[in-house]
């Protein structure tokens, strides 16, 4: 039974995982690659991840470098960057793809906040769906003592308080961020 209490705890944590992810594709008033995950490039009629055909690097604290591996796709690229709600406009030289990052509206910032905060109760919601799934189980446990079973709803609990803990923190850090100006 206490592999159990391991076993919901490594899914809570890979919870959070994909929680980080989520919150690195979220716009803050610098520029970061991970914004671009999201995107899919039509690519010889198949839907392709960017970072799949192109390398993106950082060159300056308000811009991207996109620089196909193929320059034949700039053009789609181009047009699956615009076509994103990214907000951004791609300027093509023909080779490489340059994205400036403008700085963002304050009304922008509590827009992609309230975003963050939409998947962090996500993410708990996650976290609860996890401690009620193993919480079922050790309920219909007959044949250990009820004080164990009590033992192990309580380190279940404390488990799923400290996922939620560290959800909140992350939030709060990520909030700081786009908030900064």
């Amino acid at each position: 039974m206490d592999e159990m209490i391991q076993e919901a705890k490594a899914l809570m944590d890979d919870a959070i995982e994909n929680y980080k992810k989520a919150l690195a594709t979220l716009r803050t008033g610098r520029a970061n690659a991970a914004i671009l995950d999201g995107i899919d490039v039509e690519y010889y009629g198949d839907r392709i991840a960017l970072n799949q055909i192109a390398s993106i690097s950082v060159p300056e604290a308000r811009q991207l470098l996109i620089k196909p591996y193929d320059k034949n796709d700039l053009k789609a690229i181009s047009n699956a960057i615009f076509s994103s709600n990214l907000g951004l406009v791609p300027n093509s030289d023909g080779t490489v793809i340059r994205l400036n990052i403008p700085p963002l509206t304050e009304e922008r910032r509590r827009e992609i906040v309230r975003q963050g905060r939409k998947y962090c109760e996500e993410c708990k919601v996650n976290i609860r769906n996890t401690r009620r799934d193993y919480m079922s189980i050790i309920k219909e446990d007959e044949e250990s003592s009820e004080d164990y079973l009590k033992r192990l709803e309580k380190e279940l609990q404390d488990v799923t308080d400290e996922a939620c803990k560290r959800i909140e923190t992350l939030m709060q850090e990520k909030e700081k961020e786009i908030m900064a100006i």
